[in-house]
């Protein structure tokens, strides 16, 4: 009979592991060292607010979530993203689109993000972390002079209005949509090892 206590995210960072290992004899590629690095630092206690691990054991898809910050209109408003990871990783920048609608000047309905580091300004010293820090901070701080969704730039100029008609719509999006996954507990992280070899599951 299958347990209770189900652990979405749990099993999928348990799945990443175990089929991102390499076979007897092989060695991990660049790409997949560093990937597995990144997901090592979301499984440390650090940055509040933000999480991702990786879908269906494939380290080159995840799914992130984005919590509110709070003082902002979007204060206790959970969003989920896709981030899609190229095989030139870290050199060519990855496709990241919002799951969850945010009504938001700097991004529109479809899910597409306006933000200088997934187009001209990316840098392979950037990585998941840095991706969601900086979504993060715009959602706090969004840039009026070239707004994706002008509708919500204008709106946006009467705080009060603009708030009422995100909790609304934000309300209508998500109740069609399942909860997100936990984050990992607590034993899961400590059945995670890295060594040189890179990060496996025990």
């Amino acid at each position: 009979m299958a347990s209770q206590n189900f652990d979405p995210a749990a099993n999928s960072i348990a799945a990443a592991c175990k089929g991102a290992t390499p076979s007897r004899g092989a060695t991990w590629d660049p790409v997949g060292k560093r990937l597995q690095q990144e997901l090592m630092t979301f499984t440390m206690p650090g940055d509040t607010g933000i999480s991702a691990f990786p879908e269906s054991g494939n380290l080159f898809k995840w799914v992130g979530t984005i919590h509110g910050a709070d003082g902002t209109a979007y204060e206790d408003l959970r969003y989920k993203l896709s981030l899609e990871l190229p095989r030139g990783y870290p050199y060519n920048v990855p496709m990241v689109k919002l799951l969850t609608p945010c009504y938001h000047p700097n991004m529109d309905t479809q899910g597409n993000i306006c933000l200088d580091i997934l187009k001209d300004k990316w840098s392979a010293l950037y990585d998941v972390r840095t991706i969601l820090l900086s979504i993060h901070s715009r959602r706090g701080e969004p840039s009026i002079d070239s707004p994706l969704n002008r509708h919500t730039a204008e709106l946006r100029k009467t705080l009060t209005a603009f708030k009422k008609y995100l909790q609304e719509t934000y309300l209508k999006q998500v109740t069609s949509q399942e909860p997100s996954p936990r984050l990992p507990s607590l034993s899961l992280c400590c059945l995670l090892k890295f060594s040189s070899d890179g990060l496996s599951f025990l």
